[in-house]
Order: C-alpha cells, then structure tokens, then sequence
C-alpha cells in the first residue's frame, strides 16, 4: 500500500485546512503581508516576484488577486486588503483553490461505473468504532441518495476509495501537521492512491457537532465529495464550499448547488430524484403551507413555490437552498405570529426556524407541545393572528394550542366537521390568509371565514399559482 502511494501521486489534493488567529488584536505588519502572500499563493495562483525590480508588478498583480478573492467571497471588491477580507483569509477552510460555482478537478475526472467500494483501514481512538462507520456511510449516503451511485463497504482487499486515519508523515507526501492545520485530504478519482481520503489522527474527531472537535461526518462528506471528483464552490452553506462550517447534522440533507455539481459528473435516476411537478398540473398536492415574511410558501417533497406580494410570477426554491440540514418531505409548517419564525413538523418531530436558521436544541418531540404519545404526526398547522392560537390537525381531530401560554387549550381535541362547517375530510395543509383559512385536502382546498368557520366556497389547490 505504502509503495503504491508513493508511486503515484496527484498534485489535487482537498485539504480541509484551519487557519491559525492571532492572539493580538491587532496583526503586526509584517504577519499580515505574509498572511496575503500565503493565501493567495494557495488559493488563487499567485506567484511573488523576488526581484525588487518588480515590486510594483508584485502590487499589481496581487492587488487583482484580492479582487478576484473578494469577487469569490461576495465581499466589497477593492483590491485592497481591508478588515473584512483579512477576516475572510482567517477563516477555516479546505485547502484546494477556489473556483466559481460548483466546479469538478481538471479534466472532470470521475468514476466510470456505479458500484464504487470503500475500505475504512482503520479508527480513530477518538470515537467508537460503529459511529465512526455510521458517519462514513452517512457521508456516503448524502451523495448516494441524488446520483445512480452505489457505495458498498468492504472489509479486507484493495477498495476504490480507503479511508484511513494518520499522523504526520503517512507515505503520501502530504504530511499532516499536528493538531489544528490541515484536517484530511482526499485525491480525485483515478487508480491507485485516486479516491482515498486520509483524516490527521491528531484532531479530535467528534460524533456531534462539538466546540472542542471536528464533526467527522461532516469533514467526510466533504472530502468524499472530492474522492467523487468535486472541487470547490462559492456558494455560501454549500457542503463544497471552502470554509469549514460548524452545523447541527441531524437530519442533514446535501444542499442544492452539491446537488448540481455531483449530478453533472454523474446524472441522476428518476426515482431518487422526482421532477418537481408542474405548477398547473390539476392533480397538484401539497405537504404543507406557511407564509414566511409576507411570502406563501407552499412545500411537496423537497420542492417549495414561493408567492410573493411583490412579484406576479411565481418563484420556485428547493427546500435545501432555504434550509439544508432540514429534511424533505415536511407534515405541517406555521409561522409564528409573523415574527420571522416558523415551525416545521416531520413526523413524530418539529423544528424552529428562524428566518434562514435552525434554532438550537430542535428537533423536538411533539409531545413537547402537549401531544399525547398516540399521535405519532401532525396533518397540518395553522395560526390565527387574532386569537394567538395554533391549530393542529390529526386525523378527523383538532387541537387548539395557545402561542401565549405555550399550552395546549383544556376540552380538546374536537371533531374538525363540528367547529368548520363543510370541512368532513382530513387537513392535508391550511393557511390563514385575508381573513379566511384554506384548508387543503388533496387537489382542492376550501375557504373558510375566521370569524363563523363556515364554508365559502372550494377551488382547486394551485389556484394560487394564476392557474
């Protein structure tokens, strides 16, 4: 193994790298010129002239690289090196060179088949055996569940990516660096040492999302995208991205612009990745409903269709360009007396979210709320401003939740055809709006007035889509 390394070597490595931070307010001169003569050598090509005479081209050219490097990172572009992009230089992140977008290594290099095997060598004394396998397949799963890939482990023998654990010098020339530095690396896809990944024994390697350690998890679904032939994106939040990201992995879905980068090595399969329907389709359904910053969002599957007030067209968003640790596929969502918080309920859990951010400690169960533990989901959600009060609805049942006592409300639940006039069939998904709820139930939904909960009238469930 350790001949077959050295033999053949790949200059494109994915170096997870942590940037050292001063202990001083305020970076000495000399530290801060190194700083940007070591980061845009690494990560955007480019080369110091040593010969005085050509100081002032050194200036120039480095000046059009903190142009190019605040261009990538969304920053003021001045080609100067002011606070904010000196921050940005501190900042965590992988060691490769940034690109635009998602991006692939040169040459697109990618596996030309579907089975492609893993082997983990061995563990780190950091983390028990079976999480550590839990993580890695976990991190495999992630790019599994978009592509026509298949992973499968195995135990002895030579496998298409090994994975291993090391310290300092490990036969690759790549040597690790202690703690801190450089976290793992892994090659593209090729033969031999192409597709492995090595993770530095010194770190702490961590189950949970921890201050004192590295997420393994997600420090492997990085690199592994790197083992699959992806190089860095720009996109803020997205996995690739160059900047390590602390980030609650529960529930943990491969954010879209990932999405359109493995996809483009590798394509898709229709049944992992169902087409989002057509906005006028008459058989439209939907999960659930929430407005969220005097937008309509209307979520199926792991698709959203955001109507705005401003806007005539209707705007189409996945769920993991909004949120990407949130999970697909969601029973029931309200926001919270307009206060730019929401609450998503999947299953027997519910998460907060506030604006962009899931609210620490969430998931819950929904027995936190006041649920009986024989109610396993909620069918839908929806909040009355003028009452403060939640109704959640299960089955043919309804509760009553009170947003200022944070308690359920005594005598429910209660029949929903015995308070809603008209209403005699489960909730799929309801909306306050204009004075009225709508109630969804399949391809219909219902207008119901507040005030007297009396039927309207019934209209098809997209007619909010000027269909």
């Amino acid at each position: 193994r350790e001949a077959k390394m050295k033999t053949k070597t790949l200059p494109f490595l994915g170096l997870l790298y942590v940037a050292c931070s001063c202990a001083f307010p305020v970076v000495p001169e000399k530290e801060k010129e190194d700083m940007q003569f070591k980061y845009l050598e690494n990560f955007y090509d480019f080369k110091e002239e040593k010969n005085s005479l050509f100081k002032a081209k050194n200036l120039n050219r480095m000046a059009d690289k903190i142009r190019e490097m605040q261009s990538f990172f969304g920053l003021e572009v001045t080609g100067e090196l002011n606070h904010k992009t000196l921050d940005m230089m501190k900042q965590p992140r992988c060691g490769i060179p940034d690109v635009r977008s998602y991006s692939t290594f040169p040459q697109s290099p990618r596996w030309k088949k579907e089975d492609v095997t893993y082997r983990i060598l061995n563990y780190t004394p950091d983390m028990l055996q079976a999480d550590v396998e839990e993580a890695i397949a976990k991190a495999f799963q992630l790019w599994s569940s978009v592509t026509p890939l298949r992973f499968t482990r195995l135990y002895s023998g030579q496998a298409d990516i090994m994975i291993s654990f090391a310290a300092g010098f490990h036969g690759d020339f790549y040597s690790f660096d202690g703690p801190g530095g450089t976290l793992a690396h892994a090659y593209p896809p090729s033969s031999g040492i192409g597709g492995d990944a090595h993770f530095d024994e010194d770190e702490n390697w961590t189950k949970f999302t921890t201050y004192n350690g590295y997420n393994l998890f997600l420090v492997a679904a990085h690199e592994l995208g790197h083992s699959l032939g992806l190089g860095h994106s720009n996109v803020f939040g997205a996995l690739m991205y160059p900047i390590y990201m602390a980030r609650d992995t529960r529930d943990y879905r491969l954010p879209q612009d990932d999405i359109d980068g493995i996809q483009a090595l590798y394509g898709t399969t229709p049944s992992k990745t169902p087409t989002r329907p057509e906005d006028c389709d008459p058989h439209l359904t939907f999960d659930a409903i929430t407005t969220l910053r005097g937008e309509i969002l209307f979520f199926k599957g792991g698709y959203v269709w955001r109507k705005s007030p401003y806007f005539s067209d209707i705007e189409h968003d996945t769920i993991s360009s909004f949120w990407p640790s949130l999970a697909s596929g969601f029973d029931a969502a309200y926001e919270v007396d307009k206060k730019d918080r929401v609450i998503f309920f999947k299953d027997d859990q519910y998460w907060a979210v506030s604006g962009y951010s899931i609210e620490p400690g969430f998931p819950k169960p929904i027995q936190n709320l006041g649920f009986p533990t024989s109610v396993g989901k909620i069918d839908a959600a929806v909040h009355d401003q003028n009452t403060k009060k939640t109704y959640f609805f299960v089955g043919n049942r309804y509760w009553s939740y009170n947003e200022n006592t944070q308690s359920m409300e005594r005598g429910y639940p209660r029949k929903i055809a015995a308070d809603f006039q008209g209403i005699d069939h489960t909730v799929d998904a309801a909306l306050q709006k204009n004075g009225h709820f709508y109630f969804f139930h399949g391809s219909n939904q219902y207008e119901v007035d507040i005030k007297n909960k009396k039927l309207i009238r019934i209209m098809k469930s997209n007619s909010w889509f000027n269909c």
